[in-house]
């Protein structure tokens, strides 16, 4: 008898999920609940649409709903959020937020990959007009829109990571003064401090204004003054808060599911949660740190889209693979800079009680992204750690071309546990 498999959210994980549910097994009745209006949609590519870089808003898109439904059979339901589980009668109950028709669906096997939010603080002025994230499609025509429609000439980003690091590039490409501000002592928190200052300086070069160990505490006066831990205030035009992202685990902790203390939803190595008939992915699960062993959370796509792979197969049981852990590779373009890290850093090293030379060491290295008598070699900056046996424990690389295919490769050196 075919089974009856709902997946909740449509972005990432629980779109690969389900499409790769549907290659396994064609008779399987399948349902996608999403509660945007869109699915599967590129989320790293968004700042690059609000500079201009994807000039076509279509870009954005892996596919649709109607795709989705005409190559792979599968009842695909936009703007329709589930508000509960019951885990007893193995039922959903759904809101279909367009029309507000309230209903339930059965299930016999559940997949959970509601994804995260982004951490808004509860600060005053926070919810002013011209105070934006950038999480979704939504999120990004409405900044796309307040830059065409409004003409700012200044911007502040608050935070340092991945997404704040692009969107301050990419407001500089639109000819904005951009600020960009960092509670931490740097930017880029995959990066060792000595890498990330490369990173830093590129930015100041090219004109952004780096506030570093300064946290937002206000926003003031309609959303014009951003105000700084030690009372600097900014002018600004618009405001992008880039400061982390929770789970969104609100769903499976009404259904009673095991949760950690960070609000991630545990999970063993089969992605199956402490109810056996419901599994989860992506975002708003825990999972193993597969350079420590230790859980953590890593709301990356890359990891999300792999889990969505693997647990298909667990789910219809014809092809089970465990989950060997997340090592959180990952690369950023810094203006005319790519930066790539992976495995352990430093920081994590030291956080841990290592001690530099006795528990482990480092290389740090110059070289060209290809041979020098060629013309068009540019430099790039590789540190590498190892353990005293010669094992590689981790790597960052920062250069002008050719990051990519270096990082893959000590990636792939980790996982393997090369010397």
């Amino acid at each position: 008898m075919s089974k009856k498999i709902l997946v909740i959210g449509g972005v990432a994980g629980g779109a690969t999920a389900a499409s790769r549910l549907r290659r396994l097994d064609e008779k399987a009745e399948i349902i996608l609940f999403e509660r945007g209006e869109y699915i599967s949609f590129a989320n790293c590519g968004l700042p690059y649409y609000i500079g201009g870089v994807i000039a076509n808003r279509k870009s954005l898109f892996v596919t649709t709903k109607e795709d989705v439904e005409a190559k792979y059979n599968i009842d695909v339901r936009t703007q329709n959020e589930v508000i509960s589980i019951d885990r007893d009668k193995k039922e959903i109950v759904v809101k279909n937020l367009a029309t507000g028709e309230v209903y339930w669906e059965s299930y016999d096997k559940l997949l959970i990959s509601t994804g995260s939010s982004p951490i808004v603080p509860p600060l005053e002025g926070i919810r002013s007009d011209n105070v934006f994230t950038l999480w979704n499609i939504p999120d990004t025509d409405k900044v796309y829109n307040y830059i065409k429609d409004k003409n700012p000439q200044k911007a502040v980003v608050v935070g340092g990571g991945f997404i704040g690091v692009e969107m301050a590039e990419n407001l500089v490409h639109r000819g904005l003064e951009v600020s960009l501000v960092e509670m931490a002592d740097q930017i880029m928190a995959p990066f060792d401090k000595d890498m990330a200052i490369l990173l830093e300086n590129h930015m100041k070069e090219n004109g952004v204004d780096l506030y570093i160990s300064k946290g937002l505490t206000a926003v003031e006066e309609d959303g014009k003054y951003v105000i700084l831990q030690d009372g600097t205030r900014l002018q600004t035009d618009m405001t992008i808060l880039s400061i982390g992202v929770r789970p969104n685990s609100q769903l499976a902790k009404d259904a009673g599911l095991e949760l950690n203390k960070r609000g991630g939803i545990v999970v063993n190595d089969m992605m199956q949660t402490s109810d056996p008939d419901i599994y989860a992915v992506g975002d708003v699960i825990e999972v193993t740190d597969f350079n420590t062993g230790r859980p953590t959370m890593v709301p990356l796509a890359g990891p999300a889209n792999k889990q969505g792979r693997m647990v298909a197969g667990n789910i219809l049981g014809t092809r089970p693979e465990a989950y060997t852990g997340t090592m959180g590779t990952s690369i950023a373009k810094v203006f005319d800079l790519e930066a790539g890290s992976t495995g352990l850093n430093e920081k994590a090293l030291q956080a841990a009680g290592k001690i530099y030379g006795r528990d482990y060491l480092v290389t740090l290295t110059h070289a060209g992204s290809h041979a020098g008598y060629y013309p068009g070699a540019l430099q790039m900056t590789i540190k590498m750690i190892f353990d005293l046996e010669g094992k590689v424990l981790g790597g960052q690389i920062i250069g002008f071309k050719g990051v990519d295919k270096r990082i893959d490769v000590l990636a792939t050196a980790i996982r393997f546990g090369a010397t």
